[in-house]
């Protein structure tokens, strides 16, 4: 009876993120349809008639190729605590995740463990541990990208974002100022780091941060210690993870006349703006095609292209996932009912 009320709370809790990331999306699609003029939905719908979809079918084979990829990376994970799942159920693992993903928000990580208990026998809370090094990883490389995009922002991009910063502020700080407070800052966070934290840590709160930190860390080393040739291979696959997710950006510019000249710059930038549209709404649905649209603006792409643009970018991810993942959702359900039966 104790561990009912938990338990409902917890899918009380679950089904409320749900409505919540599900309605900022509706929001965002209403609001964008509502502010459109009859002649922008038909110049809308023209741009979706007239892209070439032969490029949004190679698009959606990057996707799943990076979904593939990220398979690779996870599979050498398992290998330091002695497991070698096979890459098929891990591949189909990661896509089941993701499908999860669009229905509750975060549900998939502890999905796709389950999945693997189920085809591969490897413990829940095993799983679960290279799910965190995993998670930790893709933090820190996302973080990477992001501030290689702030440092380096690209031609117009770089453009736009100081004409915005220009309106609200009288002057700004060149980029070696910029540079030159980051590395200060650093240095005071190391040297604050060494000398007081030890003198804090007998406050609960800084001992739950430094356990936390030191967990962090510790992920993090794990990496370094499934071998060379495998450290090797994770941080090759982790890099062609995002080199992916930006390629797809630039196929789908493919797809369009008025987008066809942009390169990988622009892609690049595309796939920072698409990365914040998918925090702010279950799977991106209405924020990522507005923010893939915005960031297009830069490059004086019409709002008709870049809406279909963004459109068919979120639009061929999330086919790939619902598709091939529902098979696989099937492939497990099935693998669970024989193993009852044998039971």
């Amino acid at each position: 009876m104790s561990n009912t009320a938990p338990n409902r709370k917890s899918r009380l809790g679950d089904i409320a993120k749900m409505v919540a990331f599900l309605g900022i999306g509706i929001f965002f699609i209403y609001w964008f349809l509502l502010k459109l003029e009859p002649q922008q939905k038909a110049a809308i719908w023209q741009a979706f008639r007239e892209a070439d979809y032969l490029w949004v079918a190679v698009a959606m084979a990057v996707s799943l190729l990076s979904h593939l990829v990220r398979a690779l990376r996870w599979q050498l994970l398992y290998h330091p605590i002695g497991y070698k799942p096979h890459i098929g159920n891990v591949f189909g693992s990661v896509v089941v995740a993701y499908l999860a993903n669009l229905a509750f928000p975060r549900a998939g990580e502890v999905v796709r463990c389950a999945t693997l208990r189920t085809s591969e026998d490897i413990p829940v809370e095993k799983s679960l541990g290279t799910v965190v090094t995993e998670r930790l990883v893709d933090t820190l490389a996302f973080a990477i990208v992001v501030l290689i995009g702030m440092l380096v922002m690209f031609g117009q991009a770089k453009d736009w974002l100081y004409n915005i910063l220009s309106e609200k502020f009288d002057s700004l700080p060149n980029m070696a100022i910029i540079v030159s407070v980051l590395v200060v800052m650093a240095v005071m966070a190391f040297l604050a780091y060494k000398f007081l934290w030890k003198r804090l840590l007998h406050i609960p709160f800084f001992q739950k941060v430094d356990n936390m930190v030191r967990g962090m860390v510790d992920g993090l080393k794990s990496i370094f210690h499934m071998g060379t040739r495998r450290t090797v291979l994770f941080i090759v696959y982790s890099v062609l993870i995002y080199l992916l997710y930006i390629l797809g950006g630039l196929i789908i510019f493919q797809a369009f006349d008025e987008t066809g000249w942009l390169g990988m710059r622009a892609a690049f930038v595309i796939y920072i703006f698409g990365s914040v549209g998918m925090t702010f709404s279950q799977g991106g649905i209405g924020v990522y095609p507005v923010l893939i649209q915005l960031g297009l603006d830069i490059y004086g792409i019409s709002m008709e292209v870049g809406t279909a643009c963004g459109w068919l970018l979120w639009g061929s991810q999330q086919a790939v996932v619902i598709a091939v993942g529902a098979a696989f959702l099937v492939y497990f359900s099935l693998q669970k009912r024989q193993q009852r039966r044998r039971c």
